[in-house]
């Protein structure tokens, strides 16, 4: 099942093959009636996944984030969207103080750092091996278990953020997380693309001052959405999309790209947002999906294995993104704007695998294939399958396009860490920690 969710997240993998329909007729549906749509995003999220899941090994499921380093010193109006009911519940990831409200998480991208938008919004069942390594059951997140989200959110000291489409079972007082698997940062290519996840921010943010005008309870306090921390990560599947044109057209798309996340930055900042938190997209060259895809020689694979082509459009794109963020810095004022190289990290665990003990960076755990890379797009990561690897084997990939538990523990360390940042912070220097009840 991971791979029929496959949308291009945030720690491998764009998307591939299937023939989206009519997006904008899927769009307009969308803004008419939301349950409509629950039908087309199965088109639109097939369109950025790959057919099957490849394999490679979990690494140690001991979270790297307890031991990161910091490394720091310190548009035109938006349209209104509709929204979700929501359903409050004791959350039970991470134990924090009664006021969990102290730290405040608004995330927007793909399945990068989707925590089950998705699986809610189709209504299917994800079976194991799917959050074996974490969770003990499947979640809805591509992964054996946590995405980096999730460690941004335990290294604040705060429970993993809800779904904003998952209706039952969600607790939204220390944010929302409006990520959905094969989410673009273009409009138009999916029903939930950035443009939209930013409308249901709005939404979220309207009903809760609306709840409070009332005299109501509301699950965020609205003069507390300027303390709120803003993660994106978006803009892979947008990638992949485009990577059978010719390199030169491939380059001439990528700043449209980018405008859409600064436009949605800018969006945010009009509505209370002034913390941002923005990842760069990863090494896509060196999925097992893309690696696995028939090509007539190696002339565009490099020294670690990885294609080349996918690679420097990747970094290209976190080019324009780093500088579209260096612009922001100076056109938000009294806002911090930090631009997260992801490309670094995660190339930087292929590259240099043994020294973070990883035996096979290029293969998939939960696949079908067997070597070099275990993916075979016809066949899904789905089901207890003899072919998944050992919970102790050290690899990257979970699905061939995700990463596992403990890979993206690994690139959490080092993102939050603020090594590979523009300005050099770290996380909790931008948002202060809640305090732990086991502290």
């Amino acid at each position: 099942m991971a791979s029929a969710l496959n949308g291009g997240g945030g720690n491998g993998g764009g998307g591939v093959g299937g023939v989206m329909k009519n997006m904008s007729l899927l769009r307009f549906q969308y803004y008419c009636v939301l349950g409509a749509v629950a039908g087309a995003v199965i088109f639109a999220t097939l369109r950025y996944m790959p057919a099957a899941a490849a394999g490679a090994g979990a690494l140690s499921t001991t979270s790297a984030v307890a031991t990161a380093t910091a490394a720091a010193p310190a548009v035109s109006e938006h349209r209104k969207s509709k929204g979700a009911a929501v359903q409050p519940r004791k959350a039970a990831a991470v134990k924090v103080d009664a006021k969990a409200s102290e730290v405040l998480v608004f995330n927007f991208g793909d399945s990068n750092s989707d925590t089950g938008g998705a699986v809610a919004i189709m209504g299917i069942r994800i079976a194991p091996p799917e959050g074996r390594a974490f969770f003990g059951h499947p979640t809805g997140r591509l992964s054996d278990g946590r995405v980096v989200l999730d460690f941004i959110c335990e290294t604040l000291n705060t429970h993993h953020l809800s779904p904003y489409m998952k209706p039952l079972g969600s607790d939204y007082s220390n944010g929302v997380n409006f990520a959905i698997a094969g989410a673009t940062a273009t409009p138009g290519d999916t029903p939930f693309s950035l443009d939209v996840q930013v409308d249901q921010y709005i939404f979220y943010r309207e009903r809760c001052n609306d709840s409070i005008t009332r005299g109501e309870s509301a699950p965020v306090d609205p003069k507390d959405f300027h303390k709120a921390l803003f993660t994106l990560d978006i803009g892979q599947n947008d990638i992949t999309s485009i990577m059978y044109l010719p390199y030169d057209q491939v380059l001439a798309k990528l700043p449209h790209f980018v405008a859409e996340i600064r436009k949605a930055i800018q969006t945010l900042h009009k509505n209370g947002a002034r913390k941002f938190w923005v990842h760069g997209t990863g090494a896509l060259g060196c999925l097992p999906a893309k690696l696995a895809m028939p090509r007539d020689n190696n002339g565009d694979v490099d020294e670690h294995g990885c294609l080349t082509k996918f690679n420097n459009a990747a970094k290209k794109f976190n080019e324009l993104l780093s500088e579209a963020c260096d612009d922001l810095r100076w056109q938000l004022k009294k806002s911090a704007v930090v631009f997260v190289d992801m490309f670094a990290i995660k190339y930087d665990l292929v590259a240099n695998h043994t020294k973070h003990g990883i035996e096979k960076p290029l293969m998939t755990c939960c696949g079908h294939g067997g070597p070099p890379y275990n993916y075979d797009p016809k066949r899904s990561c789905m089901g207890v399958d003899k072919d998944t690897c050992k919970p102790d084997d050290k690899l990257i990939s979970w699905d061939g396009v995700h990463f596992t538990d403990a890979a993206n523990s690994l690139v959490a360390s080092m993102a939050i860490s603020g090594e590979y940042s523009i300005p050099r912070m770290k996380l909790t220097s931008l948002v202060k920690p809640a305090k732990s009840t086991d502290s």
